[in-house]
């Protein structure tokens, strides 16, 4: 029985090893920032800390085969806006062309960029960037959240995050993320 078992296992180790190796998974889509390190603190001038933040560098890399465009969403998950489920939305963009790798520091802040990237309003009811402001001693995590999409939302500048967030479901190819902490000082 013992040489049997032996016998099962050692034709099962041979197969193996005779197998063709696995294919090697896809990358996985990353997100990294030059202003700031994943998980660090957010620098003044990109917060209002600064009486004009600017937003900070993103960039990207590996994006899923049949990328389409992109959507940016930037929020502080740390507050809970009128006792809602909402978060503080700090930042939205979507129609973000798919050749693109990277966002530069200080996008401006309008309604539709040349490219056709379009900005909603965040929760400062203004298109654009709204940089961290958590009140002194407490730092917020900033989700700076992009996704790969199989398609160009149908969206325009008045959508709102629950629109944009509906309509991206089921065309979501990856997703990639980098967090920033901030509070005021005191």
């Amino acid at each position: 029985m013992r040489e049997v078992r032996s016998l099962v296992l050692a034709a099962a180790l041979v197969s193996l090893c005779a197998a063709p190796t696995l294919a090697q998974a896809p990358k996985r889509m990353s997100l990294t920032s030059a202003s700031f390190q994943d998980g660090a603190i957010i620098p003044d001038k990109y917060t209002q800390a600064s009486a004009s933040p600017v937003s900070p560098e993103l960039s990207w890399k590996d994006a899923p085969e049949g990328t389409q465009s992109f959507a940016l969403i930037v929020d502080d998950p740390d507050t809970a806006l009128q006792h809602s489920t909402n978060e503080v939305l700090h930042w939205a963009a979507f129609n973000i062309p798919a050749a693109k790798t990277s966002l530069p520091e200080g996008v401006p802040n309008e309604a539709t960029l040349p490219d056709g990237t379009i900005q909603p309003l965040n929760t400062g009811r203004k298109p654009g960037f709204m940089g961290p402001g958590a009140p002194c001693c407490v730092y917020h995590h900033y989700t700076f959240q992009l996704y790969a999409l199989d398609t160009k939302l149908s969206l325009g500048p008045d959508a709102t995050r629950a629109q944009i967030m509906s309509a991206m479901d089921g065309h979501v190819l990856g997703k990639a993320v980098v967090v920033g902490r901030f509070h005021k000082p005191q």
